[in-house]
């Protein structure tokens, strides 16, 4: 095993070891002191231990051996290996933590006992490692019967919760509710990054001034297809060009000031963007390069 492939072993070790600790805060100084559950395998054996008094650490580890082996025919064995590892090490964790309690105040300890279990499982999944195994029951069920694996985590959390309001309180449930947004949330962000992308579509007669400016002005890379005939209150259009790009959304006022400026009527259409990979987009043109410019 050479050098670069030891150093980048180490640094993905490093930081699940991290998003351990952040979730192992989480559940230890927030949620278990005070008795509010998360989504997932997590909630489950929050549950449990509050109903039957067993250490948390040992439902951790047995409620996830089923997702484990699920996971074994659905992700890749070198998945499995770290997220058995880095499960056995949040429960150990768990276990041998001992935080005082930090705040008594409900929406306090759900927004950030949230906040810290998103953070972890964030930086585990980014890392190749599952510290919840729901969502590998959701990659199972997407691939067997072609369920998206939100709709089938989204069940999971509302039986979850349901039995929770039922067995504890709704208040329990509804707090519980609130932990589980946050730490999805927190989540997404950990894994997607901070940039926020939107896809924009334009409709204009002035398509070649529209593009010039967006590439010159706003520096951002796009594609035209053509538009062979089109209908709308400006009457029928033949032969013009559809701009299409992505953006951040911070630029998207600045871009409806370009639009604006040169053709008021244009037609716009706005999208969220999932994902994005590739092209110029996440650094946008360099304007200081002096870039070709197609010729109005």
């Amino acid at each position: 095993m050479n050098t670069s492939k030891i150093s980048k072993l180490i640094s993905e070790y490093g930081q699940i070891a991290l998003g351990i600790v952040l979730a192992s805060i989480g559940l230890k100084a927030f949620l278990l002191p005070n008795g509010f559950l998360d989504g997932g395998v997590t909630g489950i054996a929050l549950l449990v231990s509050s109903q039957l008094n067993i250490n948390i650490s040992v439902l951790l580890i047995v409620f996830s051996i089923p997702f484990l082996i699920l996971g074994y025919y659905t992700v890749s064995k070198r998945i499995v290996i770290k997220s058995i590892i880095s499960i056995i090490s949040l429960a150990l964790f768990i276990h041998f933590e001992n935080f005082d309690t930090i705040t008594e105040d409900k929406l306090l300890i759900s927004i950030f006992g949230g906040l810290f279990l998103g953070a972890g499982i964030g930086i585990a999944i980014r890392n190749g490692s599952v510290l919840d195994g729901s969502e590998i029951l959701g990659i199972y069920l997407n691939d067997k019967f072609g369920f998206s694996i939100g709709q089938v985590i989204l069940l999971f959390n509302i039986i979850l919760f349901s039995i929770t309001a039922y067995v504890i309180s709704v208040e329990v449930a509804l707090y519980s509710i609130l932990t589980y947004i946050v730490t999805a949330k927190v989540t997404d962000l950990i894994i997607e990054g901070f940039e926020d992308f939107i896809g924009v579509t334009i409709v204009s007669k002035e398509y070649l001034k529209i593009k010039v400016a967006i590439i010159k002005e706003l520096g951002s890379g796009l594609t035209t297809y053509k538009g062979a005939k089109g209908f709308g209150n400006q009457g029928e259009q033949e032969g013009f060009d559809i701009i299409h790009t992505v953006i951040n959304r911070i630029d998207i006022k600045k871009m409806h000031r370009i639009i604006n400026r040169i053709d008021k009527n244009a037609f716009i259409i706005e999208f969220d963007v999932n994902n994005v990979k590739g092209g110029v987009l996440r650094h946008y043109l360099d304007k200081k390069k002096n870039k070709l410019l197609p010729k109005v």
